[in-house]
């Protein structure tokens, strides 16, 4: 054979016309080419695909989209993801224009719930006289983030008819400024009424230079719009230097202003302080008395009374919290905990079994206290051949197959999403056996996870690849299921996974990681091109792991560290021994808190599932040392 003929023979084979025609129209509509997409050939009449060149080319051009055009596309693909979404633009589009009767005719059939069109939802129900949107539509003020065009417009439409007061215009900014958003706190302002409105000028050196404005503040605070960009500026120092905030809050100044403006700055700098676990931020949240907190910042507040194992403050957080944030699993056991902790037993037993045997962290935890330990539910519900072909037939799960065979895998997860949405159990299992047989077993594993009745824990819990973490967790001298368990929560075992900052494979290795691995196992010849081969992905996770392990000592910490990194898991330690349940709810960064909690309960599944050995998630869990003075903690490995 010619070196040529090896060279063809050696190459990836060429798309399909029809393939490469749609991947093609693909890039075109991504990069925003109306031109470009035009001219690209459509997919055959019939083609399971032949929809979404016809979407892109109507999205792209729909601000000059006629009824007529947009009512025909959603005729001819009624019920599926991409009517569903055509539908959400087109709505936000006749809200724009205040196209009421049109904006009222489509609303019903949307599935998706979207902010935006809900707040035009509200505003066509208050062109139409409807006084109560009104009060339902008062919720929009408590998103901590910035509002799309829809929700500002009517804001404008409430703040005309009075229903939202300067006082509700100040809160809006005091939580948008806890929140750090600082532009939509300067847009909130605009809401303000002539008589009320704020000096640009404070505003802009509070929100940039907040010591320079209160080395120097302002004289006169008896006027509202003044005092508050001098408490913006203290919140504003409180989320770089919460210290020095605290310093000017015990200062002169603090004479100088209302009782309860104090106690705002108390609460806000104490949740500053908690989230980078300064002891006296549990004594800062008592300074702030009852003033109105968030749920975030009292979820904070029983954090930090966690770490300082005061129970009566941690029920006083909760019982503040609103209902739908104490009924987080979270808050349901550690507030049956701090009643056991007083001595109040049988009202400790009753949160308990609100979550005992739910499916997570928590829930497992509740079991043990309640003297159990939550098992896999057995039997395993297996799918029959028939629920399998039937379920293949699903034209949603069609298109999904196929956009995960063109690697378009964000396309393929937002089609799969919508189309299993209101699946019924035994529709739900055939298709996560459908996802596992094409290989997809992130799906495989979320579409098992939705069941309500029928469960199938293999299926929740897949193993694929099993000998190859077997052979390299026996040869790390790691535990298995606690791979396995961290893989889950790393990739849901996609090989060729990549996440947004670089991390590639089952175990998310960034290449400053796995090339500092290899070099320490003698891989001199180490090529990254290689990183998301199975065998070579899992060696080099396993082995940076067990190094992890060893150098913290427990895989409570080692999980935070491989996450997050071993510096950071070594300072969120505390002065004293802590236990573990208390140290992952403490742990500062969202992701990294939740991340561990789910690798350590899907330790507690896959223990089970391949024959392992049985602990309890509080004996694993068990207690992590207290910091040691001098010992290194700024260090981080790769």
């Amino acid at each position: 054979m010619s070196v040529a003929t090896a060279a063809v023979a050696g190459a990836a084979p060429k798309p399909a016309p029809a393939d490469e025609n749609f991947l093609r129209a693909y890039d075109a509509f991504r990069a925003g080419n109306p031109l470009k997409l035009q001219k690209i050939p459509g997919l055959p009449a019939g083609h399971v695909l032949a929809p979404y060149p016809e979407y892109w080319r109507l999205k792209l051009r729909l601000e000059d989209a006629s009824d007529a055009e947009v009512r025909a596309f959603l005729e001819r693909e009624p019920g599926t993801y991409l009517a569903d979404r055509l539908r959400a633009d087109w709505l936000k589009l006749l809200g724009k224009r205040a196209d009421w009767p049109a904006f009222d005719r489509e609303l019903s059939p949307l599935v998706v719930d979207d902010l935006e069109i809900r707040c035009y939802a509200w505003l066509s129900r208050l062109t139409r006289g409807d006084e109560s949107a009104n009060e339902e539509a008062r919720a929009i003020w408590q998103e901590p983030r910035e509002l799309p065009e829809g929700c500002h417009a009517l804001a404008n439409k409430m703040t005309e008819g009075g229903a939202f007061s300067v006082d509700d215009v100040w809160r809006r900014f005091r939580l948008l400024s806890a929140n750090a958003q600082v532009g939509a706190a300067r847009r909130a302002l605009a809401h303000l009424p002539a008589g009320e409105k704020h000096d640009e000028a404070l505003f802009n050196q509070a929100a940039t230079a907040p010591k320079k404005l209160l080395a120097t503040p302002p004289r006169n605070l008896e006027v509202r719009a003044t005092r508050e960009m001098l408490l913006f500026a203290v919140v504003r120092l409180g989320r770089t230097e919460p210290e020095a905030a605290v310093e000017y809050l015990l200062g002169k100044t603090r004479v100088r202003l209302p009782d309860e403006d104090v106690k705002y700055l108390w609460g806000s700098l104490a949740y500053e302080g908690a989230r980078r676990l300064m002891p006296d931020a549990h004594k800062w949240y008592a300074l702030a008395g009852g003033t109105l907190l968030s749920d975030e910042q009292l979820a904070w507040k029983a954090r930090a009374a966690l770490r300082a194992a005061d129970w009566p403050a941690v029920r006083d957080a909760i019982d503040r919290m609103s209902v739908s944030g104490r009924q987080d699993p979270a808050w349901t056991y550690w507030y049956g905990r701090a009643l056991g902790a007083q001595g109040v037993g049988d009202g400790a037993r009753a949160y308990y079994l609100r979550i005992s045997g739910q499916p997570n962290f928590y829930g497992l935890l509740a079991s043990e206290e309640l003297g159990g330990m939550a098992g896999v539910p057995e039997p395993f519900s297996a799918s029959t051949d028939d629920e399998i072909n039937a379920t293949k037939l699903n034209p949603g799960l069609v298109r999904a197959l196929e956009l995960y065979r063109l690697d378009l895998r964000p396309e393929a997860t937002r089609e799969w999403v919508f189309t299993i949405r209101n699946m019924e159990d035994a529709q739900l299992l055939a298709a996560a056996e459908i996802a596992r047989r094409a290989g997809i077993f992130d799906r495989a594993i979320n579409t098992a996870d939705r069941t309500v009745h029928r469960h199938n824990y293999k299926a929740r819990f897949l193993a694929p690849f099993k000998e190859v973490f077997s052979e390299q967790a026996r040869s790390s001298g790691l535990e298995e299921a606690w791979v396995l368990g961290l893989v889950r929560q790393e990739s849901r075992f996609i090989v060729d996974a990549k996440s947004s900052v670089g991390a590639r494979g089952l175990m998310q290795l960034m290449p400053a990681t796995a090339k500092w691995v290899a070099k320490r196992s003698g891989q001199r010849d180490f090529n990254m091109a290689r990183v998301s081969e199975v065998s070579v992905n899992v060696a080099l996770g396993t082995s940076y792991l067990k190094h992890v392990l060893d150098d913290l000592g427990h895989p409570v910490l080692a999980s935070a560290a491989y996450n997050a990194g071993p510096g950071r898991a070594r300072r969120w330690r505390d002065a004293r021994p802590l236990e573990g349940a208390i140290y992952a709810e403490t742990i500062p960064f969202n992701e990294t808190r939740d991340y561990v909690k789910k690798v350590m309960a899907n330790t507690m599944y896959y223990s089970q599932l391949i024959g392992g050995k049985l602990i309890p998630l509080k004996d694993r869990l068990g207690t992590i040392s207290a910091k040691v003075a001098g010992e290194r903690v700024n260090e981080e490995l790769p």
